[in-house]
């Protein structure tokens, strides 16, 4: 049997990385994307087919791949009259590997069962540049059946691959590492802050800290910009840890749960965002947490 027909809608800084890497195994792609055609321009130079809709993208594919940025642009993309699941093949994957709300997963998981396909929700760890190497953590969840007919084409992405059973658990699971992940930079961020505030140097301060059991990769991200002015060992917009968190706290809301620790990372984030760092890196919320108390 030869290789799987790829269909993949979204191809940002990560989504062209993806597709970039399975090119390079020799995949055939049919793709789609947005307003901006840099990556996907890329794919299409490098022989992948171009579609008009997502339900082209589906009739042509065994595997369709989403990489989008909201539940709310899964959802455009997966329903309607040109979306992907009036187009699915009999017996097609669909692999979400957005971060996305795990009801909405389990939901469109029902329309694509009763269209004849198959949802799996795959969250990413790790940036672009693993990407690019197949070298990924993906954190899959769905009809276990379907996990193992695409799980060859999953290790070609990663280097990491987990299976972590029911429909939605790769998006919970995702959802819970971003929400602590972001809430220690957070605590982080304004540790150095409150450095300053109280006259203690930030290097030394790190290197106390980092000495201990308080250590971490994340903790060193942080430092990189707070102390060595570098923003991009931690390459993830400060609008899209905001995202995140919010779905982490919407998460638990709909479980009925309050989440006490959310509400403060939350809050943070929101108010940078809306002050003009949307687009800084999450190592940057230093500078907020900085003015802020200056103000």
């Amino acid at each position: 049997m030869g290789k799987a027909k790829i269909g993949f809608i979204g191809l940002g800084l990560m989504g062209g990385a993806m597709v970039g890497r399975l090119q390079d195994l020799g995949y055939a792609m049919t793709v789609l994307g947005n307003k901006d055609r840099r990556q996907l321009d890329i794919a299409i130079s490098r022989g992948a087919q171009e579609a008009s809709t997502a339900k082209a993208v589906a009739e042509a594919s065994d595997i369709v791949m989403l990489c989008m940025g909201t539940s709310d642009h899964v959802e455009s993309r997966m329903r309607g009259a040109d979306g992907l699941i009036a187009g699915l093949r009999p017996g097609a994957v669909v692999v979400d590997f957005g971060t996305s709300l795990p009801g909405s997963s389990r939901a469109l998981a029902l329309e694509v069962a009763e269209a004849g396909g198959q949802f799996l929700d795959a969250p990413l760890g790790r940036t672009p540049a693993h990407a690019k190497d197949g070298l990924l953590n993906i954190m899959a969840s769905g009809d276990k059946a379907a996990f193992d007919a695409v799980e060859p084409v999953l290790q070609d992405q990663g280097e990491n691959v987990f299976y972590l059973g029911a429909v939605g658990s790769g998006h919970t699971i995702k959802l819970i590492n971003n929400f602590f992940g972001m809430t220690i930079a957070n605590a982080m961020a304004e540790a150095f802050a409150m450095a300053d505030v109280a006259g203690v140097d930030r290097a030394q301060l790190y290197d106390v800290m980092a000495a201990g059991p308080l250590h971490s990769g994340m903790m060193g991200f942080v430092k990189a910009y707070g102390v060595d002015g570098d923003p991009s060992q931690l390459a993830f917009a400060i609008k899209n840890a905001a995202k995140d968190v919010g779905y982490y706290a919407r998460m638990a809301e709909e479980a009925g749960v309050d989440s006490l620790m959310s509400k403060g990372t939350l809050a943070a984030l929101n108010e940078a965002r809306d002050m003009g760092q949307a687009e800084d890196m999450v190592s940057q919320m230093v500078d907020f947490y900085v003015k802020r108390f200056q103000a």
